[in-house]
């Protein structure tokens, strides 16, 4: 048979036994089985597919074995709203899947996107997928709200945007989560620390210095956020914030907030700013804010300035100098009047540290400067203690006494 004849054929036969048999097939939780895709459960009962098989087998033994099995999968596609992408999302390799309407398939492995031959059949079937998605995250998108941000139960993240937004059709990514993060010696392992940025940044981090580490989308930056949380001593009380939830600090005494969104009333949302004021009164050791984003950066700052020394973040920007400036910027939004001068002068007294993170052409990432916050006659500067150079990294003394005397300190337990 035509190999299109083929795939239509299997298309309406699944069409035609997926209602009949979907409720025995299935049970009363048609999600609670899908391996590899952030949706389940735990192992419980036998899956969903195999009952499916069986199903199949029952009512249409006569076909051939070759199409039995095509007409299970894509049963088992359509029933368990992951549709055509549930075999990227099995791969441990892909890192990232990235639909638009029924364009190919894109996904991203070892930090480099590559097209796929995968593609939904139609737009209804991507938005069931992701109504389905949604759904176990207990969010939903639709035209009065077409973009949506959520976390999967595995941790991974789903942003959805829908038409008319999305010109193309909807536009669904997905963001794998790796249930065990990265280490600072598995990231000197795969080239993005440096055996000296490695030690640089455990005497940074045992010695309580500020650090805000900045880079561009995918650049790694809540991986390094992860592996500096990693080398906190354990005895100490840290609380994670963030927008999504994706730390996993491997530390006994971790609390992990997460922002809430407004429902479709638009009431109940807790932002950021909110979590971090609030962390102020939960005896934190450590505070680390995901991302800096909005008029958070205010509370941060001022927390980081009045003792709650050892704290980490991330923030998007290009350099150094312009996450310092970013910084800036972000805690006038808090809008309380502040003289620009004075938040100037917060941020100096607030960060000691930042360190920049890039992804290269051939997606692999790198630390490639550290620089230490110094006062100059504009207010906060970025002077470099740390480079990469050809591959080799350079330092520099630092010259303000609290980093200098950190860096200097033992790193050790």
């Amino acid at each position: 048979m035509d190999p299109v004849a083929h795939a239509v054929h299997v298309d309406d036969l699944a069409g035609s036994l997926r209602e009949q048999m979907l409720d025995e097939a299935l049970g009363a939780d048609p999600l609670a089985d899908v391996p590899g895709s952030g949706l389940s459960d735990g192992p419980g009962e036998p899956g969903g597919h195999s009952r499916i098989v069986a199903a199949v087998e029952r009512e249409a033994g006569v076909l051939d074995a070759a199409t039995r099995s095509a007409v299970a999968e894509r049963i088992a596609q359509q029933a368990l709203g992951l549709g055509p992408i549930e075999a990227l999302l099995r791969d441990p390799q892909v890192d990232e899947v990235l639909v638009s309407g029924t364009a190919p398939v894109w996904v991203e492995r070892d930090g480099r996107l590559e097209v796929t031959d995968v593609a939904f059949a139609s737009e209804a079937e991507l938005r069931e997928t992701i109504e389905r998605l949604l759904s176990r995250a207990g969010r939903r998108a639709d035209e009065s709200e077409p973009i949506c941000d959520a976390r999967l139960p595995d941790g991974s993240r789903v942003n959805v945007v829908l038409p008319p937004l999305a010109v193309d059709g909807p536009a669904l990514t997905i963001r794998r989560f790796h249930p065990r993060g990265l280490a600072a010696s598995d990231l000197v392992e795969l080239g993005t620390w440096t055996p000296a940025l490695h030690d640089m940044m455990r005497c940074a981090v045992r010695a309580r210095l500020n650090v805000l580490v900045c880079g561009g989308t995918g650049s790694g930056k809540t991986t390094t956020l992860g592996a500096l949380g990693g080398m906190i001593e354990e005895r100490e009380r840290v609380v994670t914030i963030e927008d999504t939830a994706e730390l996993r600090l491997a530390l006994p005494n971790v609390v992990r907030l997460e922002a809430r969104p407004a429902n479709v009333e638009g009431r109940g949302e807790v932002t950021i700013r909110g979590l971090v004021r609030n962390a102020l009164r939960m005896r934190p050791d450590r505070i680390v804010v995901g991302e800096v984003r909005g008029p958070e950066a205010h509370d941060m700052l001022a927390a980081l300035a009045t003792g709650h020394d050892g704290s980490l973040s991330t923030v998007h920007a290009g350099s150094p100098a312009e996450a310092l400036r970013r910084v800036e910027t972000l805690a006038l939004m808090a809008g309380l009047g502040l003289p620009h001068e004075a938040v100037r002068a917060q941020v100096c007294d607030a960060l000691d540290l930042v360190a920049h993170q890039v992804r290269r052409p051939d997606g692999s990432r790198a630390i490639v400067e550290v620089c230490e916050v110094v006062r100059v006659a504009g207010g906060a500067g970025a002077r470099t203690i740390y480079s990469l150079r050809d591959g080799r990294p350079v330092l520099r003394a630092a010259q303000g006494d609290r980093v200098a005397r950190g860096l200097a300190a033992p790193s050790g337990r």
